[in-house]
């Protein structure tokens, strides 16, 4: 089996193909993959250290408003494209999976056209553009929210959820503890901005490290993102705190298993990570980004706060101060917290990439 995944741009499209990758050699040990990314994406980095051969092609995303740098991005999709036809040629694919992304557009296009079987799965509530535009062409299309199906074709979408989810729920609390060099009982709350950190949220949980400092019971894991880390650094420096309760990292590499360890977690709201905390059934203070398209991310957040498995947080409506007392309304509320843990879990869906799986298999007998 020779399969082809392609995804990028930030973790929430990588992260379920690795998730792929990862179900397709449990089943298979001689499964072949081939990894189809960006050179300037997180996929380039992060890709390698899984161990799976990595090829780039060069392309660039279209602006929504008339751009003569949108004629430049046709040219990149048409050079990928005849990239990615001498890539699946001369690996000889079985299958191309996309998981979204732009970087992912030219490759599953150009497998659709030589009649290669292709799969995308679309993690959002509200799916990207490069999908809504592939759905036209692709075999298959794997959604993680019953609400998508609406956009794409009814004869091609299968309901998953998210591959993330799958490996994300075999993963070992101790192990996350561990490499935390955290001891003791305390409770975990587990504070990050997305796989790129975020401002907003990296200046309010600064501001409001004084407060939590209190919280003796608690010890707070703040990840601030490698592009904020220095900085963030400094800026704890200068203000002489403790941090006797708090550990500041730039990136956490083995997230899933500091997720299997943690109570209460603060983040922004991308599709991948929500799949990874309701697999494990654990709260959230969801505070949306609002410069994604389509603010996909709010409805993302909105659909968890609906079920009570979170409470959402917007940018705008963000301080220390709120963000202490949504920590604070749900960690010291045992009640709460408790039915919030019931309400994450059932949403997961920890079988998503056993699902996928199936899917893949049913396109190769056709």
């Amino acid at each position: 089996m020779r399969i082809i995944l392609t995804g990028g741009g930030t973790g929430g499209h990588i992260y379920p193909a690795l998730a792929i990758a990862k179900e397709l050699r449990e089943r298979h040990p001689d499964v072949e993959i081939l990894y189809i990314g960006s050179e300037t994406g997180l996929e380039a980095r992060l890709v390698p250290k899984s161990g799976i051969p990595f090829e780039s092609i060069e392309i660039s995303g279209f602006r929504r408003s008339l751009s003569f740098e949108n004629v430049k991005t046709v040219y990149r999709f048409l050079k990928g494209v005849r990239r990615s036809r001498s890539l699946i040629r001369s690996f000889s694919a079985d299958a191309v999976i996309g998981t979204g992304g732009y970087v992912c557009g030219p490759v599953v296009y150009a497998a659709a056209k030589q009649g290669i079987p292709t799969l995308i799965h679309e993690q959002n509530v509200i799916p990207g553009l490069t999908n809504k535009f592939l759905a036209k062409y692709v075999s298959r299309i794997a959604v993680s929210f019953t609400g998508s199906a609406q956009y794409f074709p009814t004869d091609k979408v299968v309901v998953t959820g998210n591959p993330r989810a799958t490996e994300v729920a075999k993963a070992d609390p101790t192990r996350g503890r561990s490499s935390l060099a955290l001891s003791g009982s305390k409770r975990l709350v587990l504070v990050v901005g997305g796989s790129r950190g975020a401002r907003a949220i990296n200046e309010a949980f600064i501001e409001a490290i004084p407060q939590l400092e209190k919280q003796r019971n608690t010890h707070f894991v703040y990840v601030t993102g490698e592009v904020h880390y220095e900085q963030v650094k400094q800026m704890l420096e200068q203000s002489g705190q403790t941090m006797g309760n708090i550990s500041v990292f730039p990136y956490i590499y083995n997230m899933p298993e500091v997720l299997a360890t943690t109570e209460l977690i603060i983040n922004r709201a991308g599709a991948s990570f929500l799949a990874e905390i309701t697999s494990l059934g654990i709260p959230s203070i969801l505070i949306p980004s609002p410069y994604v398209t389509n603010n996909h991310q709010e409805k993302n957040a909105r659909w968890l706060e609906g079920h009570g498995a979170a409470a959402v947080l917007l940018e705008r409506d963000l301080t220390a101060n709120s963000l202490v007392t949504e920590i604070e309304q749900i960690v010291h509320v045992p009640q709460r917290l408790q039915l919030m843990k019931q309400a994450a879990k059932k949403l997961g869906e920890p079988q998503a990439a056993d699902k996928i799986y199936e899917e893949i298999q049913k396109l190769m007998r056709r």
